[in-house]
């Protein structure tokens, strides 16, 4: 059986905090982020994670992701890749849905409508597909340091959905999720998990 995927979604920024669409812009952490990401590594040095000792670690190259990667303990076990890139917002960068939907006229759902000259999602599709076929093609565990809506469709596709089911997988910031098996089948074993953050319900 193959093993686990562990999705790691990077530490608060000014444009997570406000809404606003952070594709490709690389916008820093913010203080909070940075100590989001220290904590999360504390947690995945613990039991049961215990480092992940063999793990193969990438991430993508955005700074919000690397740093986050970086401060968790990961950054010298992490390779780069633009598979892990977050959604190209294209006209909807940097704008909040509220913004988004009253310049299209009404209601908008990105999961359903898409964007305006920006990456498809029968593209981000495929970018996520790539990741799955990495994942399931080691004999280990594999950790991935992303951004929300990548890791979404990664999770969606993994669990052999549609791109757009990932519209209903809620993923807050320095959450920890892990993708695995059961029964022989993809399966959804942790997700949205910010336990370990001093403000986690």
């Amino acid at each position: 059986m193959p093993g686990r995927i562990l999705l790691v979604r990077h530490g608060r920024t000014a444009w997570s905090v406000s809404g606003r669409h952070t594709g490709l812009t690389d916008v820093p952490l913010l203080d909070e982020g940075r100590e989001q990401a220290r904590v999360l590594g504390e947690r995945l040095r613990r039991a049961p994670w215990n480092d992940l000792p063999g793990a193969e670690v990438r991430t993508s190259p955005l700074s919000r992701a690397s740093e986050t990667c970086a401060l968790a303990g990961f950054g010298d076990r992490a390779t780069p890749w633009d598979a892990l890139l977050e959604w190209d917002y294209g006209r909807e960068e940097g704008l909040t849905t509220e913004e988004i939907a009253e310049q299209r006229g009404g209601d908008w759902v990105i999961w359903r409508d898409g964007v305006r000259d920006g990456e498809s999602m029968a593209r981000l599709a495929e970018r996520a597909d790539e990741v799955v076929a990495w994942a399931r093609a080691a004999d280990r565990d594999t950790v991935v340091f992303a951004h929300g809506h990548i890791l979404r469709a990664v999770a969606a596709r993994w669990l052999g959905q549609e791109v757009d089911f990932a519209a209903r997988l809620k993923l807050e910031a320095a959450a920890l999720s892990v993708l695995s098996w059961a029964y022989g089948e993809p399966a959804l074993e942790r997700w949205n998990d910010t336990a370990h953050l001093p403000d986690s319900a």
